[in-house]
C-alpha cells in the first residue's frame, strides 16, 4: 500500500508585496485524510488554498504532489499536476448561462476525448453520486443553495481526482443542509478513496468530518498543528481550544 503523503507543503510564506499573510507553514496530507486547514475569518485560509491548486505563487517554500514540487516544474507538468486535483470552490461557481449537465461535462470535453454518449453517462454518474440524478437539464438559478454546492462537487469529481479540494463548504447553508453535506463529503472519502482538503471556519463541520488538521492563527501569521480536531478540543493549543469552543460559550 502507498502510504507516501498525498501532499507535502515545506516552510511556505504567503505574502501580498511586503504585507505577510502567512509564514513557515508545514504539513503533510495523506492519503485518505479529510484535512482541515482552519481559522478565523482573515487569517489566510483561502490565500493557502490558492496556493495549493496554483492560483497563486508563494512568496517562499514548496508545495509537494507526490513528491513533485509543483511551483518549480514546467508549465506543462504543472497542468499535469492540476488534473490530480477537483476543486469545490466557495458556493459552487456553476457557470449560469450551462445547465448542470454542461457545467459538469465542461472539463471532461477540454481534457478528454470521450464521445457524447460517454460523456452524458458519466455526467448522469456524477450527478448521481451528490444526489441530483435527474437533474442533467436544471440550471443552477432552479435549485437550492445546498444542491448548488452538491452540483459543484460533482463538478470537481468529474476527472476522477485523486485529491478534492473544498472551500467553505457549509457556507450560506442552514444547519441540517450543512450536516447532509458533511455526509456526502465522508461517503464520497469512503467510496472512492479520495484524500480531501477543507478550507472551513465552520464548527459543526470541522467536528465532524476532520482527520486531521492545521490552525491559521491571524496574529502571529503562522500555523498551529492541531491533529485530529476533536481531541484538539480537549488537549489542543489554548488558541485552537478557544476557536474550537466559541460557539459553546
Amino acid at each position: 500500500m502507498d502510504t507516501a503523503p498525498q501532499i507535502e507543503v515545506r516552510d511556505l510564506t504567503m505574502a501580498y508585496g511586503e504585507f505577510v499573510i502567512q509564514r513557515d507553514l508545514n504539513f503533510v496530507v495523506n492519503k485518505g485524510d479529510i484535512f482541515v486547514i482552519m481559522g478565523g475569518s482573515g487569517c489566510g485560509k483561502t490565500t493557502v488554498m490558492r496556493a495549493l491548486i496554483g492560483l497563486q505563487r508563494p512568496a517562499k517554500g514548496a508545495v509537494f504532489y507526490g513528491g513533485e514540487d509543483f511551483w518549480s516544474v514546467e508549465h506543462e507538468e504543472q497542468e499535469r499536476l492540476k488534473r490530480r486535483l477537483g476543486i469545490m470552490f466557495q458556493g459552487g461557481a456553476l457557470w449560469s448561462s450551462m445547465t448542470l449537465g454542461e457545467n459538469i461535462a465542461l472539463p471532461l470535453k477540454e481534457y478528454t476525448a470521450l464521445s457524447s454518449r460517454h460523456l452524458a453517462e458519466i455526467v448522469s454518474f456524477k450527478l448521481a453520486l451528490v444526489g441530483l440524478a435527474g437533474f442533467e437539464e436544471f440550471y443552477p438559478s432552479e435549485l437550492s443553495g445546498g444542491m448548488k454546492k452538491r452540483a459543484g462537487l460533482a463538478r470537481a469529481m468529474a476527472l476522477d481526482p485523486d485529491i478534492l479540494v473544498i472551500d467553505e463548504p457549509s457556507s450560506g447553508l442552514d444547519p441540517p443542509t450543512a450536516r447532509r453535506l458533511d455526509d456526502l463529503i465522508l461517503e464520497l472519502r469512503d467510496s472512492l478513496e479520495t484524500t480531501i482538503v477543507v478550507i472551513s471556519h465552520d464548527l459543526a463541520s470541522i467536528l465532524a468530518i476532520g482527520t486531521n488538521s492545521i490552525f491559521l492563527d491571524a496574529e502571529t501569521h503562522t500555523m498551529i498543528n492541531t491533529g485530529k480536531p476533536k481531541e484538539a478540543v480537549a488537549s489542543g493549543d489554548p488558541k485552537v481550544r478557544h476557536f474550537l469552543t466559541r460557539g459553546a460559550e
